[in-house]
C-alpha cells in the first residue's frame, strides 16, 4: 500500500514559554509523512527553495518516504512563524511568509497516480481537487482545512468534499464548516457533504470521530512535558492514516484503532520542537504506547 501526501514544507520559527525553536523543519507534509513513513510508503509531494539544504532532506532519507514529488525552485521555502502562550491550544502567528508555496501547483510523478491511499493537506481546495483529477482511483482520500478556505472558497470546497472519505479538521473548524455550535450536529451536517467519516481534532482535549456507525471519542495521552504542539494535527493524520494503509483496512475497528495510533504519534511529537521527536521515534516506542493507550482507556463491563 503507498499513501500520496500533496502539503506545504516549511522552516517553521517557534517560540513556547518552555523555550524557541528557529527555523526547524515544519509543513503538513513533513510531519504526515515521517508519521505514516513508520507504516507504509508515502510519495510526497510539495515545494521547496534553494535554502533548502542537505540537513533539512536528510529528515526524510532513510525513511520509505519517496522524494521523486518534492520540487524545488528558485527562491525560498515557506517560512511561517509563531508563538504559543500557556495554554498551549491557541498560538498566535508573528508571521507568514509563503514564498514558493505562493504559486505551488502540484504536479504528481506517474508513478504516484496509482496511490490507494490520498491525503490532501491544507491547501486551496482548487488545488485538492486537481490533485484528485490526477490520481487512478485511490481507494481512500483524507482531506485537511482551514477557516480561510471554509470562509475564502466554500463553494470550491465543497466540491472537493464530495470526492473525500474522511475530513481532518478541528472543533472550531467544524463549526464554521456547518454553521452549528453542537459538534454532534455538525458532524451531521459536514458527512451530508460528501465525507462518510468526520475526524474533530481537540487538541489537549483528544479527538471526536464520527461514521456511519455512530461516533468514538479518544483522550488526548496524558504527558507531562509539551514542547511544541505544532504539526500535532498533522502527525495524527499521519499515524490514522498510515496505520489504515498498513492494516488495509477502512472498516470500523480499524478506524478506531486508527484513531487511538494517530494520537499516540501526535503525543510524542509535542514532546519536543518540531520534527525532532519524530525523528528520533522508533516502531519499538509506537507500539509500547498504543499498548499504554489502549490500557488507559479500557475498563470491563460488570
Amino acid at each position: 500500500m503507498s499513501i500520496l501526501v500533496v502539503g506545504s514544507v516549511a522552516f517553521d520559527t517557534i517560540e513556547t514559554p518552555f523555550g524557541r525553536a528557529e527555523r526547524v523543519l515544519g509543513g503538513a507534509a513533513s510531519y504526515f509523512s515521517v508519521a505514516a513513513s513508520f507504516f507504509t510508503h508515502v510519495n510526497f509531494v510539495g515545494v521547496v527553495g534553494r535554502d533548502f539544504g542537505e540537513q533539512a532532506m536528510n529528515a526524510f532519507r532513510g525513511r520509505d518516504i519517496d522524494l521523486a514529488g518534492l520540487e524545488r525552485t528558485d527562491g525560498e521555502t515557506f517560512h511561517w512563524k509563531g508563538r504559543y502562550s500557556y495554554n498551549l491550544n491557541e498560538r498566535t502567528t508573528v508571521c507568514t511568509a509563503l514564498n514558493v508555496f505562493e504559486s505551488f501547483k502540484p504536479r504528481l510523478p506517474a508513478s504516484y497516480r496509482a496511490s490507494e491511499y490520498v491525503f490532501l493537506g491544507n491547501i486551496d481546495p482548487v488545488l485538492q481537487l486537481d490533485v484528485l483529477g490526477q490520481t487512478e482511483r485511490p481507494r481512500f482520500v483524507a482531506c485537511d482545512t482551514m477557516n480561510f478556505w471554509i470562509a475564502g472558497k466554500p463553494d470550491e470546497l465543497r466540491e472537493t468534499l464530495k470526492r473525500v472519505d474522511v475530513l481532518l479538521i478541528n472543533d472550531g473548524e467544524a463549526r464554521e464548516l456547518s454553521g452549528e455550535w453542537n459538534v454532534v450536529k455538525a458532524a451531521r451536517a459536514i458527512r451530508a457533504l460528501g465525507p462518510k467519516i468526520l475526524v474533530v481534532k481537540k487538541g489537549e482535549h483528544g479527538v471526536l470521530m464520527f461514521t456511519e456507525d455512530g461516533s468514538f471519542a479518544a483522550p488526548a495521552y496524558p504527558l507531562e512535558q509539551v514542547f511544541d504542539p505544532t504539526g500535532a494535527g498533522d502527525t495524527f493524520a499521519g499515524g490514522f492514516l498510515g496505520f489504515l494503509a498498513e492494516s488495509r483496512s477502512t472498516g470500523d475497528e480499524a478506524l478506531r484503532r486508527a484513531v487511538i495510533m494517530g494520537s499516540t504519534l501526535a503525543s510524542f511529537a509535542v514532546e519536543a520542537f518540531g520534527l525532532e521527536r519524530l525523528l528520533a521515534l522508533t516502531r519499538r516506542e509506537i507500539d509500547e504506547r498504543f499498548r499504554l493507550f489502549k490500557k488507559l482507556t479500557h475498563f470491563e463491563e460488570l
